[in-house]
């Protein structure tokens, strides 16, 4: 267990001065970036993975314990408000619970039969995906939740510091994220922790990304949760358009708020067809436009940057 060896070199880190210290910390997180870099290709074929099942109304599921479980939740929350991902297509799984999202609750993440227990009381099956997250890659409640997913169909995806561990070699696809030994043996909300933050963000980024959920790098299903989400919706609309602020605004005002919707509209099309040209082409914005007959002239023309639109979008 690289993550739980104590490091010759840190042996004394207590003794150190403080800012040797933090130059030793920061180099470990740099190698925690360069240990996700080797891991891509294996990202990318969970990605693929998931998308192949997500095309159609599987659940994403996530499962993990301690660090590894509240990084995992925070990557699935992450996912509603910023591509409008549905909630009832998302499952949270947590050793302990929601209280674990604060406190340590005692052996929860060594409760087996709960985690395959919340599998089967969720009926996880061939359309769903679940990515469970162990530094250890050993993680009883998590290794317990991967097993019996996989066992009921679903496509599971294991993250792990640790080679050769059961999380990784029990799933579909295993991500192995070579942090080594921490700079505090043990700590693994340090190296392994950013490695694992990285790789789920880029894991489910791309997913979103080829689920449609992003166009010319926007996050067009944003969720509007504040003002400056409202205004960044405008700025979307008017900077995808190159339509007035006012023009931009009303359209959302007749789409509830739908970024795609709304660029469909102002594009020429009607609301019903261009909920039609969203239908068929899954959410894809830029297939839809193709659908209801916008050039590929008119889209660049009209969707030039012009700098309100830039600074509005910061």
């Amino acid at each position: 267990m690289q993550t739980e060896r104590p490091s010759p070199r840190f042996t004394d880190i207590d003794l150190w001065e403080p800012s040797d210290v933090l130059e030793a910390m920061i180099g470990g997180q740099f190698a925690a970036v360069a240990a996700v870099r080797a891991a891509l290709p294996s990202i990318e074929r969970a990605s693929l993975g998931i998308e192949q099942r997500l095309r159609g109304n599987g659940r994403l599921v996530y499962a993990g314990a301690g660090t590894s479980g509240r990084l995992a939740v925070q990557d699935g929350a992450e996912l509603m408000p910023t591509f409008s991902w549905p909630r009832d297509r998302l499952l949270l799984l947590i050793a302990g619970g929601e209280e674990a999202m604060v406190r340590a609750v005692e052996g929860a993440e060594d409760e087996s039969e709960h985690g395959a227990a919340e599998v089967r009381r969720n009926k996880l099956d061939v359309s769903d995906v679940l990515i469970a997250v162990a530094a250890s890659g050993t993680t009883p409640f998590t290794l317990a939740c991967l097993r019996e997913a996989r066992s009921r169909g679903t496509f599971t995806v294991g993250i792990a510091n640790n080679r050769e561990t059961p999380i990784i070699n029990d799933a579909d696809e295993g991500i192995f994220l070579d942090t080594g030994a921490e700079p505090i043996a043990g700590s693994t909300r340090m190296n392994a922790g950013t490695a694992q933050r990285i790789a789920l963000n880029l894991l489910s980024s791309l997913v979103m990304i080829r689920l449609g959920r992003v166009y010319r790098g926007m996050m067009v299903d944003v969720q509007s949760t504040n003002i400056k989400l409202e205004k960044r919706k405008r700025a979307m609309v008017g900077y995808l358009t190159g339509s007035s602020d006012e023009n931009a605004r009303e359209a959302l005002e007749r789409t509830d708020g739908n970024v795609k919707l709304s660029v469909l509209l102002l594009y020429g099309s009607d609301l019903e067809s261009a909920r039609s040209a969203l239908e068929r082409t899954g959410g894809r914005l830029r297939q839809a436009l193709d659908l209801v007959g916008v050039s590929k002239a008119d889209k660049r023309n009209r969707g030039r940057r012009n700098g309100k639109v830039r600074r509005a979008l910061v």
